[in-house]
């Protein structure tokens, strides 16, 4: 396993890690929760994300219950959560002070632990004032309760004006984000975010790195397993990213795009999957991939993504640009 320095901080994550969402706690049992976690562990894997609104809470209690049972060293884990959507009530979810806190305390009680290493603004609210927010998750620090803050999902503005607030107040910004990053999925890490990275330090924790499972090959044939992401039909979410991701006329010209990077993936000994990951660890701007998996298998497949990443030269990263097409153009640094 290699390591990277989570943004500007001392912190190193491994460059895969594992994800909770809808996975654990709900698409499969504990069994299964714990198979992968420990596939992952033996692999030199050390970051587990997971947020309060997977699985209704449930994923944070299956990752708790791992950890716990394997006895793993505290010191040797960076665990990570997420809080914007905590329940039904008026004040579960958003990002007021009073959903952060009582959020962060929920999610630790669940996930069984003293503190996370990672808390993230799970998304933007913009109806809460940001000197509010960026003083809720410096309390959660101050406390004890998480080492650091980050953002998921927010625009690069908005980022910059937790810095600036931040600064202003002589407290901590968001040291990461957490955004969607992957071969047909590129325009916001790789352009908005751009100027951030040196002006802020900033790290990122990527997501769906597989475009939830479309860069795998899975779906190229246009029938969606059973026991595919896409085919776990008890989460709305997931329903509507299938129905972009599949049934829209974007997305089977992305399912083409899949087909043509097949025979890439053969001359590298690899399976597209495995090209796929390499090609986000490729980016130096990533600090971490985060992958999903049902079954130990697929964990002991994915870090078999390490030994693509050194194939990636320039010529077959040209070759790559030429089939995916939607290299973004860089824009002005606004911020």
């Amino acid at each position: 396993m290699q390591y990277r320095h989570l943004g500007k901080s001392g912190l190193r994550v491994s460059i895969l890690s594992l994800g909770g969402w809808v996975t654990y706690g709900g698409q499969v049992g504990d069994d299964a929760a714990f198979e992968c976690m420990k596939a992952a562990y033996d692999a030199g894997i050390n970051f587990f994300d997971n947020a309060e609104v997977y699985a209704g809470g449930e994923s944070e209690k299956s990752m708790g219950r791992a950890i716990k049972h394997f006895g793993w060293k505290r010191s040797s884990l960076v665990i990570s959560t997420k809080i914007y959507w905590g329940g039904a009530g008026s004040n579960d979810k958003g990002l007021s002070r009073k959903h952060i806190i009582e959020g962060t305390k929920a999610s630790l009680e669940r996930l069984d632990l003293d503190y996370v290493d990672l808390i993230f603004a799970h998304r933007p609210d913009n109806l809460t004032p940001m000197h509010e927010i960026v003083r809720a998750f410096n309390w959660v620090i101050e406390k004890g309760y998480a080492f650091y803050w980050g953002t998921s999902e927010w625009s690069a503005e908005q980022i910059s004006d937790a810095h600036r607030v931040a600064d202003s107040l002589g407290l901590i910004g968001p040291l990461m984000e957490q955004p969607q990053y992957n071969m047909l999925h590129r325009e916001r890490f790789e352009v908005e975010y751009a100027p951030l990275y040196a002006k802020y330090g900033l790290g990122t924790t990527i997501w769906s790195p597989l475009a939830s499972g479309v860069l795998t090959g899975k779906y190229n044939s246009g029938v969606v397993p059973e026991d595919s992401r896409f085919g776990y039909k008890k989460d709305a979410v997931v329903q509507r990213i299938r129905e972009a991701s599949l049934d829209s006329e974007e997305g089977k010209a992305k399912l083409k795009k899949v087909v043509a990077l097949e025979p890439i993936a053969k001359k590298l000994d690899c399976t597209l999957a495995q090209l796929a990951l390499a090609w986000c660890l490729a980016n130096k701007n990533v600090s971490t991939v985060i992958t999903g998996a049902s079954r130990a298998e697929q964990v002991k497949e994915n870090v078999k993504a390490l030994a693509v990443l050194p194939k990636l030269t320039p010529e077959v990263l040209a070759e790559i640009e030429k089939i995916l097409d939607n290299k973004p153009e860089s824009k002005p640094d606004r911020y």
